[in-house]
């Protein structure tokens, strides 16, 4: 067995601290500097590393949701099957909710946003609908959903969404994403 290289170890070092400060001072403030010093390293290492800011804040905020396999269940239970699995992946990952932090204020971390659910749930609902073409539109309306209750839950913090249990916010949000999926257009 190999032991890691020093720059994987320190690539390592500069993308925990990197989601660290993302999450916690949102893009505008985090420094190169004030990252660098977290990972404990020189600011120097990180520009050589990722450049500059953006391509940083680019491969700190990588995200792969894991989205299950919708093709094998039922239709019936695509919806609660996705609004459970999102709620898994919004309370493990403290990057999922920096990135939507950094999305709303800033260009890059929008773009970052558009990018994910377009590679991820843009398949999925590409599959599922009734006709793919319109599976853009319906992964955006399902994103609305996914990504609203991910705003008042864990950004906002809105008291009546964070006092919501898991299986009140999927009886109340599946449904909705499920039709955005699977129903005929209006």
């Amino acid at each position: 067995m190999t032991s890691p290289r020093r720059s994987d170890t320190t690539r390592a070092a500069i993308l925990e601290a990197a989601r660290e400060r993302f999450a916690a001072d949102g893009y505008e403030r985090a420094t190169i500097r004030s990252i660098a010093r977290d990972a404990g390293i020189d600011p120097s290492m990180v520009m050589r590393y990722y450049g500059n800011k953006e391509g940083l804040f680019a491969a700190a905020s990588e995200i792969d949701l894991r989205l299950p396999e919708v093709g094998a269940l039922p239709a019936t239970h695509i919806g609660a099957v996705l609004v459970s699995h999102f709620l898994d992946r919004w309370e493990e990952d403290d990057v999922m909710t920096g990135v939507l932090r950094v999305g709303v204020t800033n260009e890059a971390g929008a773009e970052r946003m558009r990018d994910v659910f377009r590679a991820q749930l843009g398949p999925i609902a590409a599959g599922v609908c009734p006709d793919p073409a319109d599976a853009p539109r319906r992964a955006a309306l399902v994103a609305s959903q996914i990504l609203g209750m991910a705003m008042a839950r864990y950004v906002l913090r809105l008291p009546p969404a964070v006092g919501m249990t898991r299986e009140e916010v999927v009886a109340w949000l599946a449904p909705t994403v499920q039709r955005y999926l699977t129903a005929r257009e209006p």
